[in-house]
Order: C-alpha cells, then structure tokens, then sequence
C-alpha cells in the first residue's frame, strides 16, 4: 500500500480545520494578546498560590466544623495535584536551565 501524498496547502487546512474544531486560538491570535513566556508562568504561579491558600483555608473550616469533610478531600487532592504539577514545571525549567549552561559559547 502506498502513502498518499500531501500538499502543503491540504496540511494547512487539516490543521486549520482542526484547530477551529478544538476552539484552540490561532498562533498569530496568541502573539496579539502580547503573553510572553514569563507572564504565563508568573500567572501559573499565582493561580497555585490561590489554589494552595484556598485548600489551606478550607481545611482549617473542615477542623472547626464548618466545611463538610466533603469539600476538605476536595480542596486537599486540588491542592496535592497543584503541587505535582508545580513541582514538575520546576524541575523542567532547572533541567532546562542546566542544558543552557552545557552549551559550548
């Protein structure tokens, strides 16, 4: 069976076709919004920062009786996937940083 042969023009619009399917935005739309690298770890950031105060205060109502044992196995396993996440973006970005530093200048 032979492999069919794509154009660069069917590719693009394969491509198009499925990114309007997702509703992911266009990478040109991205650039426009002006979200470097850095903001979006910086906003990352902030939201584990929310997620952790928040899991931390909902378990500290759960210990005096006005949070269902419920909403505290909630915000605690939000708060442990918060922090395996964290923890694996630091450690991509120090292997990342560790990789830069091997590059012969």
């Amino acid at each position: 069976m032979s492999d069919p042969v794509l154009s660069n023009a069917a590719i693009r619009g394969a491509y198009g076709a499925a990114r309007n399917l997702s509703g992911a935005p266009a990478a040109h739309e991205s650039e426009k919004a002006g979200q470097s690298f850095g903001d979006m770890l910086k906003s990352a950031a902030e939201e584990a920062v929310q997620t952790m105060r928040s899991a931390d205060s909902t378990a500290q109502a759960g210990l005096v009786g006005k949070a269902s044992t419920q909403q505290v196995v909630e915000a605690t396993m939000a708060m442990e996937s918060t922090v395996k996440v964290t923890v694996a973006m630091r450690d991509k970005l120090v292997e990342a940083y560790q990789e830069i530093m091997r590059m012969p200048i």
